[in-house]
Formats: structure tokens, C-alpha cells, sequence
């Protein structure tokens, strides 16, 4: 591997050019325009062939060996989000209210060196490596779905991906086996009460009372009713009501997420808020309305393709460097992926406060240390390499 690591080694000016050329024109979930037409065209410039428009904004590469061989895809994001870049960078996005806060732009960068290295080793290659080029993950329902419904895994034995993460440090990889990602689900809730005089309120159904009733009753859920062995979130995080100060209003609103590693905790809170919304209303004479929209499923790494992924990445960073990571409450519709066919998903550490990558994710001054992406294009490499040759 040593030969393939000095190779991607040489390409990190050109992993970091377009890195900072994706930061500096982003584009949102589901509006990607020019960011897949260069993705395509700079693979079809290295003679791989290109599937546009896969699931709709999606593009995907086929490198095929003059091997026969199973398939390994590996797959980037490469949509942005609507923030604010805040740094002082020249890189720094040009286009207003919306930057790459979360590193779809190494992501990209990341696999577009991959495929670079690859297509300068098809004589020797076993099998076939399926890049999958995905929009619109930050936005629920996803760009991973569509794709795989325009067949994007046809033929694929096994799927990698990685998140680089400023939570980690640079120099190391997190992965688990099992649950690495959590659901990511939206909840909305409106109490249906009877407005009047704020100088009345016994004549009066007061939305506002019944809502904060609620919300309490909600956070009794995680602690007294969910197996504290078994992890979950519910956040409420909006609540509006009301528009002056003597007027009790008619209705109020309010809504968050819920994370959840397990599908029969998610079921069980789903039906506990149903039930406390219900009684809690019932008693105060209000009605409501409650709209559960369940978002990303878990991210499920399968057991042999993490170990053989944990290997790799031993080989690259180390032992020591090579975390078991506890699992984390963020979505990610990669998990679509694992449903279809076995894989691993892992994280990149990519924090370094020396280098200005101290903050989180979807923060407006978000960076990341971009030597990460040496690091994550090894790991992806290697990983599909030593795939295809077992």
C-alpha cells in the first residue's frame, strides 16, 4: 500500500484546490447545479465513465478492472448548508447565507482524489469501484433514497463512506461496529385552545399553559419511561404563541426531533408522546394536532466490513489513533446504503484549534484541518482495495 499512499500524498495540492473551490461556491440541498456537472466532468476528463443526474442531482462513476472481482462503492456528499460563512479565509464562501458547514466540500475533494489514483490502475484492478456522488444530505428526505432507487447499488457487494469531524482530532479515525448514528426524526405539535381577554383567563383555554404542560411531560419520557441502557434524544426546540402582551392566544405551536439508535425505542417514544399530548389536552379542554415525520434511520455498520475497515485504518494512522467511538445522536442518510448492502461508515478526525478547525459542525466559522483528507482518501482507498482483492 505504501505505493498507493505516496500517490494520494502527491495529489493533496489538488485535494485542497478543490476543496476551497467547492467551500467557495456552495450550493443547498436540491438546488446542486454546477457543483455535480464539475464533479462529472472532471471524472470523464480521467476517462471514467459517468452517470448524471442519478435520482436527480446525483452523479456516479464506474471504474471497471480488467479483473474479474466483486464491486465496492464509495460515496461523498456535496451539498451545503443555509449559514453564514463567518471566517476570514480566502477560501471563504461567495455566496451569500450559505457555506459548506459540515465538510461535503472535503468529502468531494476526498473522493475525487481516490477515483484519480484508481483510474491510473485498472490493468491490475480486481472488480469495480462504483463512486457515488450524492446531493442533498442535510435535507431529509435525501438524495441517498432516489439514488438507490435509480439503481446506484446495482451490482455493488459492499459500500464504504466517511465524515471528516472536528470533534476528533486530526490523525485519528473513529469507527464502531453496530450503531454508529442515530435516526433523526421531526416532530410537530399545535394546541388548539380558546382565546380571549389576558384578563379573563378563566373564560379562556390557554394554549400557552397547556403547551409548557406538555413540553414538560415530554422530557419525563427519556428519563422515567425509555431504558436508561438504551440512548435516545427528544429536544423540543421551538415553541411560539401569542402576539400581545393582554391577548391569550387561540393556539400555540412547538416542535424538535427525536434521536433514537433502536427502531423499537423509537416506536415507544412515538407512542408515549401521543398519549401524554392526548391526556394532557383532554384534561385542559384543548384540542391538538401532532405530526410525527420520521426522518433518517440509524446508521447500522455491518461486523466484517468494520473489522476489515479497522484494519486499514491501523495500517494508516495507527493503533493507538484507531478509536472505537461511542455512537452519535447525528443523521446521516448513509444508513439508506448499510439497509441495501453490507458497509461501514467512519469519522476522520479532522480538529485542530492550531489551524482554526476548533468549532462544530454547522457552525458559521466551521473549518476543518485539511490534512484530514490525506488521511480519509487513504482509508477509503485501501479499505476498497484490500476489499477487492480478498
Amino acid at each position: 500500500m505504501e505505493d498507493i499512499y505516496r500517490q494520494i500524498d502527491k495529489l493533496y495540492s489538488e485535494m485542497v484546490n478543490m476543496r476551497r473551490y467547492f467551500h467557495q461556491h456552495p450550493e443547498l440541498s436540491f438546488q446542486e447545479v454546477e457543483t455535480p456537472e464539475r464533479i462529472a466532468a472532471y471524472l470523464e476528463e480521467l476517462g471514467i465513465e459517468v452517470r448524471r443526474n442519478v435520482g436527480g442531482r446525483g452523479v456516479v462513476g464506474y471504474i471497471r478492472g480488467n479483473k474479474p472481482g466483486k464491486t465496492v462503492a464509495l460515496r461523498a456528499d456535496f451539498d451545503a448548508l443555509p449559514i453564514q460563512d463567518d471566517k476570514d479565509v480566502p477560501y471563504r464562501s461567495t455566496v451569500p447565507g450559505v457555506m459548506h458547514a459540515c465538510g461535503h466540500d472535503a468529502h468531494t475533494a476526498i473522493l475525487l482524489a481516490v477515483a484519480k489514483v484508481l483510474s491510473g490502475m485498472t490493468e491490475e484492478l480486481s472488480g469495480n469501484v462504483v463512486l457515488i456522488h450524492q446531493f442533498a444530505e442535510e435535507l431529509a428526505p435525501g438524495g441517498a433514497l432516489p439514488m438507490i432507487e435509480d439503481h446506484c447499488l446495482e451490482g455493488v457487494d459492499a459500500i464504504f463512506g466517511t465524515h471528516v469531524w472536528t470533534p476528533l482530532p486530526i490523525g485519528t479515525v473513529g469507527v464502531r461496529a453496530g450503531a454508529i448514528m442515530a435516526s433523526a426524526d421531526k416532530f410537530e405539535i399545535e394546541i388548539i385552545g380558546r382565546g380571549g381577554h389576558g384578563a379573563s383567563p378563566h373564560e379562556t383555554v390557554d394554549p400557552i399553559v397547556v403547551g409548557t404542560t406538555v413540553i414538560q411531560q415530554l422530557q419525563q419520557i427519556i428519563s422515567r419511561r425509555i431504558n436508561p441502557l438504551h440512548p435516545a434524544v427528544l429536544t423540543v426546540a421551538t415553541f411560539h404563541a401569542g402576539q400581545a402582551f393582554n391577548v391569550i392566544p387561540t393556539s400555540a405551536s412547538i416542535s424538535g426531533t427525536v434521536r433514537t439508535l433502536d427502531k423499537d425505542v423509537q416506536q415507544q417514544i412515538i407512542e408515549q408522546m401521543e398519549k401524554i399530548i392526548s391526556t394532557v389536552c383532554e384534561g385542559a379542554g384543548a384540542n391538538y394536532r401532532f405530526d410525527y415525520t420520521k426522518g433518517y434511520p440509524p446508521v447500522i455498520n455491518h461486523s466484517k466490513e468494520t473489522d476489515r475497515l479497522v484494519e486499514i485504518s491501523r495500517q494508516v494512522v495507527g493503533s493507538a489513533n484507531t478509536l472505537e467511538v461511542e455512537p452519535n445522536m447525528g443523521g446521516e442518510d448513509f444508513a439508506y446504503y448499510l439497509q441495501k448492502v453490507p458497509g461501514a461508515f467512519f469519522f476522520t478526525g479532522a480538529g485542530n484549534p492550531d489551524t482554526g478547525a476548533a468549532y462544530p459542525h454547522h457552525h458559521s466559522m466551521f473549518d476543518i484541518d485539511e490534512k484530514s483528507m490525506l488521511i480519509a482518501a487513504k482509508v477509503l482507498l485501501s479499505t476498497a482495495l484490500d476489499y477487492l482483492n480478498a
